[in-house]
């Protein structure tokens, strides 16, 4: 396939699905959008909502993925999981779709290494707050390594998480950097609580709800 390097060819990754729909999250929001879901995460948040991409999936050639992405006429694409740096195949299968002229995103969760992503993706990358239970595997060496077209997603399940990322925006200068957003665990943090503690603190960031929850009330987005 056209745009797919000679050393990529022969790759195969683990694939819990590829659907079309709107994207849900980051600056992105609204377009409609390929996702290719990569299965397995070395993370176990408390109110993650994709547990269904722990395990299972699908082995699948690089070439049969991006030919899947190309029959749904999209320009925008977006690379999620489950943890999709997770599979030692995740960069090779972005650099294919930017080779392939795609739009691409990738959705990290913030705990490994972001070095070896085609620098043409958009990094859309978690801080993972004390809420999630996973707080220690945030890797800050990635910090360094982000760039004004990437972003920085983090989800808050009660004050104390928002406190948690009132310092950490401050103490890093986040918002220098790259876009920072902000999300309240559904069912947990009310919305309109973390947009009273945004404006009242002047925090250079991002609100944002899961547009596809509010649409379809599915983590995947239909």
């Amino acid at each position: 396939m056209a745009g797919v390097e000679v050393e990529s060819v022969g790759q195969k990754l683990r694939i819990t699905e590829i659907f079309a729909s709107l994207q849900g999250e980051s600056s992105r929001v609204g377009l409609p959008t390929v996702f290719v879901r990569l299965t397995g995460c070395p993370l176990r948040c408390v109110w993650c909502d994709t547990e269904y991409a722990f395990q299972g999936g699908e082995t699948r050639s690089l070439e049969s993925i991006l030919n899947e992405v190309s029959s749904h006429g999209l320009h925008h694409v977006c690379v999620t999981g489950g943890e999709p740096l997770a599979q030692k195949s995740c960069p090779a299968l972005l650099t294919a779709l930017c080779d392939a002229g795609f739009s691409v995103s990738l959705e990290t969760s913030g705990a490994l290494d972001i070095s070896p992503v085609d620098p043409r993706v958009a990094r859309i990358m978690d801080l993972k707050a004390p809420g999630s239970g996973e707080a220690a595997r945030n890797r800050w060496e990635n910090l360094p390594l982000l760039g004004p077209d990437d972003e920085i997603k983090i989800v808050l399940a009660d004050e104390n998480d928002y406190k948690w990322a009132r310092e950490v925006i401050a103490n890093h200068n986040l918002s220098r950097c790259c876009s920072v957003l902000l999300s309240p665990v559904q069912g947990q943090l009310n919305p309109s609580d973390l947009a009273d503690w945004i404006v009242r603190d002047r925090l250079p960031v991002r609100f944002q709800l899961q547009l596809h929850k509010i649409l379809w009330h599915d983590a995947r987005g239909r």
